[in-house]
C-alpha cells in the first residue's frame, strides 16, 4: 500500500501503459519507441538486432578491469587439504572468476549456476555507480564488520521492481560473470543456468550474445513442484527453466537412462551376458535427410529386403552386425522386418546413456529442502536445489566423450548442493570428478534458523553442508564395501571358472574405486594481494608519489605470509590450486620442478641446488639479494646459461 496520493501525471502514465504497453522499458517511457509507435521518427539510428540496456558499456569496463586479489588457504576449515582435489572458495564471485582466469582457462568441463532470479526481493552485487573510481567502488562494495565479514549494507543492494533499472541491474551483474565463466570452459564444455520467468527472456538473449546463438543447446523446462505452486496471473506456477549452452557447437549430448527405461531392456542374449538385456529398434528410418549410400538391399533366408526409405547404418556395419547376431529379422507377411539389438551395456559392461528430453519432471524443490533438514535438523537454507537434479545434469556426456573425471564449477554455490551432488555421483559410478565451488560470505539474517544455529554467513552453511554430506557418503561407501566383500567371499566358495574370476575382479575394482573416493575439500579465501599495488597518483602530490616509488624497493606487503605468497605466485604463474608444493630448505618446488619459488633466503648454495633440479622457471624476491648485487648478477647469468627463466619481484 502506497502512502502517497495518485498524481495527475501518474494517472496519465498508467493510462498510456494500458493503451501502449510496448513503449515502456523498465517502467519508464522509451520516447523513441513512442514516436515510432505513433508513426513519427521511424528511422532508428544504427539499426541492428542487439540486446542493449542501461550500463552495458560500463559493465564491460568492470569485466575488463583486472583483479589484484589472490586466494589464500584456510587449512583449519578444510578436510584433507594436502590430498584433496576439491576446492571451496569463499569470496565475491566476480573477483574470484578473474583470479582463476590464468590457472583454469579452458579447463572446466561443466558449469552449473543458480543465480539470483531477480524476483524483486533479491539482494545482489551490481556496479551501479560507474562514475566513481575503482578504489571508491571497491571500498563501497567491500565494507566489512569488525570481524571481517562483508556487511549487507556495503555489499548488497536490493533490486526492487520499482527500480527504474530493474532488468539492467541484473544484466550488469550477470554479464561479466558469464563472460569470465565462458573462458574457463573446455572446448567441449557446457554450462547450465537455472532461472525462472522473471529473467529467462533476457538470460537467453544475453547467453546468445556471449556464447553464440549457434551454441544454444536447450531450454529445459523443469517441473519443480509436486502440485500447485504460486498463482501467477491465474496460473499455478510449477516450473522453472535450465538454460544450456556449449562452449563450441555440440555434436551430441546424452544422459543416464531412468529406471523405467532400464526395465524395458528385458530381452536376454546368452552370447553377450556382460551386456545385459536388450531392446530392438528399427533398422529402417524415415529420415528426410536422403543418403543414397544408406539405401541398399539386405538378403535374408532367400528374401531380398529393401528399406522403404533407407537404413540407419552403412552396408558394412549392417553386415558386421548380422554376423555378430546383433540384428533380429521379424517376419512381416512375405518379407522380414530387420531390427537392431540395442544392449543396456557396452562391451566393457558400462551402462549406456540415452537422449535427454527438454521437459524434466522432478526432482522437486521439496526434496532439496528435505535434504537440508536431514543433514542439519533445521531449515538453515531456503529453497535449495535438490542434489539429484545437479547430479543428473553433471552426468551428461558431450560429443560422445565418456569420462567420469574433469573439473565442475559452481560460482553461486549457495548451500553447497553442487559439491554434494558431485561426491554422490562419484560414489555411484566410481568417478573422479573434482569441483570448484564459490560462495560469497553473505551474512545470514539474525532472525533465521541458520543464524540461531551458529552459521553467520551463507559460506559457513555451504562448508558445513559439504562436511556433513561427505560424512554421510563415507558411511554409505563403508556399507557398500562390506556388501561387496561379502559377495567376493561367496564367489570364492564356488568353482574358479573364468566367469567367477571375472566377477571377483570386477568386484575388487569397484571396492578400489570406492576406497579412493575424494571426500575432502580445500578452503581458499579471496583476500588482498601479498604485494603492494601501484596506484595512479592524481595531481602533483610529491609525498604520495614518493610512497609509491618505495614499492619498487620492496613490493611485499607488511602483512604478507610466505604460504600465502606461494599460492598467489602459483595462480599468477598459471598453475592450478591442486599443484604439488614441496617445501625445501629456502625454496618451494612446484609440480616436479616446473616452477621454483625462492621467498625466504638466498645464497650461492641454494642457487646451485636449484640449478641441479633443472626447473623451467624460478621466481625470487628481489629483497633477498639486498646488499649483494654480485649474487644477483651471478644468479641471472647462471639461470640464463642453464636455459631457466628467472624473474625477481
Amino acid at each position: 500500500m502506497e502512502g502517497t496520493s495518485l498524481t495527475p501525471q501518474q494517472e496519465k502514465v498508467n493510462a498510456l501503459r494500458e493503451i501502449l504497453p510496448e513503449v515502456f522499458s523498465e517502467g519508464k517511457v522509451d520516447w523513441e519507441k513512442l514516436k515510432a509507435t505513433l508513426g513519427e521518427n521511424i528511422n532508428f539510428s544504427n539499426e541492428r538486432y542487439v540486446l542493449n540496456w542501461a550500463g552495458k558499456s560500463d559493465a564491460f569496463k568492470v569485466l575488463q578491469t583486472p583483479s589484484t586479489k589472490t586466494l589464500i588457504p584456510a587449512k583449519d576449515e578444510s578436510i584433507n587439504f594436502d590430498q584433496t582435489q576439491n576446492i571451496f572458495i569463499e569470496g565475491e564471485n566476480l573477483e574470484v572468476l578473474k583470479v582463476l582466469q590464468k590457472s583454469y582457462f579452458g579447463k572446466v568441463k561443466m558449469i552449473y549456476i543458480d543465480p539470483p532470479y531477480n524476483t524483486g526481493n533479491d539482494s545482489f552485487v551490481y556496479p551501479d555507480k560507474f562514475s566513481e573510481s575503482k578504489a571508491d567502488y571497491e571500498k563501497r562494495v567491500g565494507d566489512k564488520d569488525e570481524e571481517g565479514f562483508l556487511t549487507k549494507d556495503g555489499m548488497f543492494k536490493k533490486n526492487n521492481k520499482e527500480n527504474g533499472q530493474y532488468h539492467s541491474n541484473w544484466l550488469n551483474m550477470m554479464m561479466p560473470r558469464l563472460y569470465l565463466a565462458k573462458n574457463l570452459l573446455r572446448k567441449d564444455g557446457v554450462i547450465f543456468v537455472s532461472i525462472d520467468d522473471n529473467e529467462v527472456h533476457n538470460l537467453r538473449l544475453l547467453m546468445n550474445e556471449i556464447f553464440g546463438e549457434e551454441n544454444f543447446v536447450e531450454e529445459i523446462i523443469w517441473k519443480n513442484k509436486y502440485n500447485s505452486g504460486a498463482l501467477t496471473k491465474g496460473f499455478s506456477n510449477i516450473h522453472e527453466y535450465i538454460l544450456c549452452f556449449s562452449k563450441q557447437e555440440l555434436i551430441n549430448i546424452e544422459s543416464p537412462l531412468d529406471e523405467e527405461t532400464i526395465k524395458k531392456y528385458n530381452k536376454v542374449d546368452d552370447k553377450f551376458q556382460i551386456r545385459g538385456g536388450f531392446v530392438t529398434q528399427p533398422l529402417a528410418t524415415g529420415s528426410k535427410d536422403e543418403r543414397p549410400n544408406l539405401r541398399y538391399p539386405i538378403e535374408y533366408n532367400g528374401t531380398v529386403i529393401w528399406p522403404e526409405k533407407q537404413w540407419i547404418w552403412s552396408r558394412e556395419r549392417v553386415e558386421k552386425a548380422i554376423k555378430n547376431n546383433e540384428v533380429v529379422f521379424n517376419q512381416a507377411g512375405d518379407s522380414y522386418n530387420p531390427r537392431v539389438k540395442q544392449y543396456l551395456r557396452d562391451e566393457k559392461g558400462k551402462i549406456r546413456k540415452g537422449k535427454p528430453i527438454s521437459i524434466l519432471v522432478g526432482p522437486y524443490n521439496q526434496e532439496g529442502s528435505k535434504e537440508i533438514k536431514n543433514l542439519f535438523s533445521e531449515n538453515v537454507f531456503g529453497f535449495p536445489k535438490p542434489s539429484s537434479l545437479i547430479k543428473y545434469l553433471m552426468s551428461f556426456t558431450t560429443n560422445d566423450i565418456e569420462e567420469t573425471d574433469g573439473i565442475y564449477l559452481d560460482f553461486f554455490s549457495g548451500s553447497g548442493t553442487t559439491a554434494h551432488a558431485i561426491m554422490d555421483l562419484n560414489k555411484e559410478d566410481g568417478g573422479a570428478r573434482k569441483y570448484i565451488c564459490v560462495q560469497l560470505p553473505e551474512l545470514t539474517d539474525e532472525r533465521s534458523e541458520a543464524f540461531k544455529a551458529g552459521y553467520k554467513t551463507i559460506a559457513d552453511i555451504s562448508k558445513e553442508r559439504i562436511r556433513r554430506s561427505a560424512q554421510k557418503i563415507k558411511e554409505e561407501i563403508d556399507t557398500e564395501i562390506k556388501k561387496l566383500y561379502s559377495e567376493i567371499q561367496k564367489l570364492l566358495g564356488e568353482l574358479p571358472t573364468d566367469e567367477t574370476l571375472e566377477k571377483i575382479s570386477n568386484l575388487e575394482s569397484q571396492i578400489s574405486k570406492l576406497e579412493n573416493q575424494d571426500l575432502g575439500f580445500k578452503v581458499m579465501k579471496l583476500e588482498e594481494s601479498n604485494f603492494k599495488q601501484w596506484q595512479q597518483i592524481e595531481g602533483h602530490d610529491v609525498k604520495a608519489l614518493a610512497e609509491q616509488i618505495k614499492m619498487f624497493v620492496d613490493p611485499v606487503s607488511e602483512s604478507a605470509i610466505i604460504e600465502n605468497m606461494v599460492y598467489e605466485l602459483l595462480l599468477k604463474s598459471g598453475k592450478d590450486l591442486n599443484s604439488t608444493i614441496l617445501e625445501k630448505e629456502g625454496y618451494f618446488v612446484i609440480n616436479d620442478y616446473e616452477l621454483i619459488l625462492i621467498l625466504e633466503k638466498v645464497n650461492q648454495d641454494i642457487l646451485d641446488e636449484v640449478l641441479t633440479l633443472k626447473p623451467i622457471k624460478v621466481i625470487a624476491l628481489d629483497r633477498l639479494f639486498k646488499g649483494n648485487d654480485q649474487l644477483k648478477t651471478n644468479a641471472v647469468l647462471q639461470m640464463r646459461d642453464a636455459g631457466v627463466e628467472f624473474k625477481t619481484i
